[in-house]
């Protein structure tokens, strides 16, 4: 299998191959090759259905039977590659060369690649592209760069300030304590502060601890599994409590959500209703919905178990066996390589849940969590001591 985009004859080509055959998608117009013309190129694939995009014209391949999944376990090449035979001959149309111009920006499955020196795997012969301070995205937020004797300037958009225009208006005078981020109102002309984990409070200069996690929807706790080195990742098992009043919302994920090919089991609700979806790699399971009872969003304390076996998956409510599926009983992948992160209530702020779990999930978590337990581990795990923000002490009413 492969993915490819190269210049041919002036023209951008995409070709890819899942496993049965090569196709291939060529740009209507020609780029220019002047040296001082930037073009924005999109590429790319949902299933076998593919997708090209140079400055705005589009081309695609429509959707056929046949393989859908990409399978490659090589480092991903930019500009060249290592050895030029390492190249699938179906790859490219003439023989292969390397690339000779810039690529700046380049953003893969959602996340932007950082193009610098100390970032990428590996490279060779590689220059700066632009040759002044200005650079590439120093100017944040649409601020425009201009050089001078001294360096370069960023002249801001109304609603920035700052050196690089990193600072919103709203947050140049705030109030917000070291332990807050503080995050700009822009329809109301002000700000509110986000606290980290153990603080409190409107500026989140109250220090607190807790044992009951509460999620306000704004909330979440990203937890590092100290133990993940050791862990069987063919027989996986998490199980907490929570309560909630709310039909929708994300309780847990275990997995990295960096990018849409990363292992995960999630725990949520939808409709009222506990739904579990797990992804061993490939493809996503069907999510499995408890339908029996509609009593999740009922304010009352529920305790919830996932356990993965290889590809067998139990979901127990409230002490009862309520779903039990085999996602795949071919076994072709058994392991759940979580990369020792889970997710509780949400993710990092400015990444809304239903974006990164593709729908799966539309909100985030309102209500408490507690009694968190990873694998068969004798302790619960110790919610406080994770990284997180907006989470308030969920014994207290407040």
């Amino acid at each position: 299998d492969f993915l490819c985009i190269s210049l041919v004859n002036g023209f951008t080509q995409l070709r890819y191959n899942l496993g049965d055959r090569t196709i291939i998608l060529q740009t209507l117009q020609k780029v220019h090759t002047n040296g001082n013309t930037w073009h924005l190129l999109n590429a790319g694939r949902v299933g076998n259905e593919g997708y090209l995009d140079l400055d705005g014209v589009n081309v695609t391949q429509k959707a056929s039977p046949g393989m859908n999944a990409l399978d490659t376990h090589s480092d991903f090449f930019v500009g060249g590659v290592s050895s030029l035979n390492l190249v699938n001959p179906m790859a490219i149309e003439n023989e292969p060369t390397g690339f000779t111009g810039c690529i700046r920006e380049m953003v893969i499955n959602n996340r932007e690649l950082n193009l610098t020196v100390t970032d990428p795997k590996g490279g060779a012969n590689i220059g700066d592209c632009d040759g002044t301070d200005c650079g590439y995205t120093v100017c944040k937020n649409n601020g425009t760069c201009q050089v001078g004797n001294s360096g370069f300037s960023c002249s801001c958009p109304k609603d920035w300030t700052g050196t690089k225009c990193e600072q919103s208006i709203h947050c140049s005078q705030n109030m917000c304590g070291s332990h807050a981020l503080c995050i700009p109102q822009p329809s109301s002309f002000s700000y509110t502060c986000a606290c980290a984990l153990g603080w409190t409070g409107k500026y989140c200069d109250n220090k607190i601890e807790f044992y009951i996690a509460k999620f306000v929807g704004n909330s979440y706790i990203k937890y590092t599994d100290p133990f993940y080195g050791k862990r069987d990742l063919q027989y996986s098992r998490l199980s907490l409590n929570f309560t909630t009043n709310q039909t929708e919302g994300l309780i847990a994920w275990m997995g990295k959500s960096e990018d849409e090919d990363n292992d995960f089991l999630a725990i949520g609700l939808a409709n009222g209703t506990l739904k579990v979806v797990i992804n061993l790699g490939e493809r996503i399971s069907v999510p499995l919905m408890h339908r029996k009872y509609f009593t999740c969003s009922d304010g009352r304390w529920h305790f919830t178990t996932v356990v993965q076996n290889q590809t067998c998956v139990k979901v127990y409510l409230d002490e009862e066996l309520i779903l039990f599926e085999d996602i795949d009983p071919q076994r072709k992948y058994t392991a759940l390589n979580y990369g020792g992160i889970c997710y509780f209530g949400g993710f990092e702020i400015g990444r809304k849940v239903n974006t990164v779990t593709t729908g799966l999930f539309q909100k985030e978590f309102i209500g408490k969590i507690k009694d968190v337990v990873l694998f068969q581990d004798s302790k619960k795990i110790q919610l406080m001591k994770a990284e997180g923000y907006n989470i308030h002490d969920g014994n207290s009413e407040n």
